[in-house]
């Protein structure tokens, strides 16, 4: 049950796997993706369908962030059926299974947490940095 804030009405929805984001504003996405996956969670549902559609993927590379974070996320693809890249597929852990400490996820993006101790001495930036400081860089 949710309650609509602006006419305070109380309206029952269905859960069932699928969440269409065509009807929502951007700003909404990340709060909704978040607590529809926990709704999913909670109710037993792990395989889950995001439909962001394709448009110019702007939508669908800001859910895909999201689900990176997400340590519920166990893993998540673009759907290979004939919505192709205008929807992701999520699977999620179970409400048995307790959640990792870091997202399971390791895609292009993630960040690695470090447990070492920060190194002393210089610091060395990967190549793909340094080349961008030659060509940008004002001398």
């Amino acid at each position: 049950m949710t309650k609509h804030p602006e006419q305070n009405t109380i309206f029952q929805s269905h859960i069932d796997g699928v969440l269409d984001l065509h009807a929502f504003r951007p700003k909404e996405i990340p709060d909704l993706v978040r607590e529809y996956l926990q709704t999913c969670r909670a109710a037993g549902i792990t395989e889950i369908r995001i439909i962001h559609g394709k448009g110019r993927g702007v939508l669908r590379e800001t859910v895909h962030a999201l689900l990176r974070r997400e340590p519920m996320v166990k893993h998540f693809r673009l759907a290979n059926d004939r919505s192709s890249w205008g929807a992701t597929l999520v699977d999620i852990y179970p409400p048995d299974v307790p959640l990792p400490e870091a997202p399971a996820y390791s895609g292009k993006t993630a960040v690695k947490l470090c447990t070492q101790p920060a190194r002393s001495g210089p610091v060395t930036h990967p190549g793909w940095y340094r080349l961008l400081q030659k060509i940008f860089a004002r001398r």
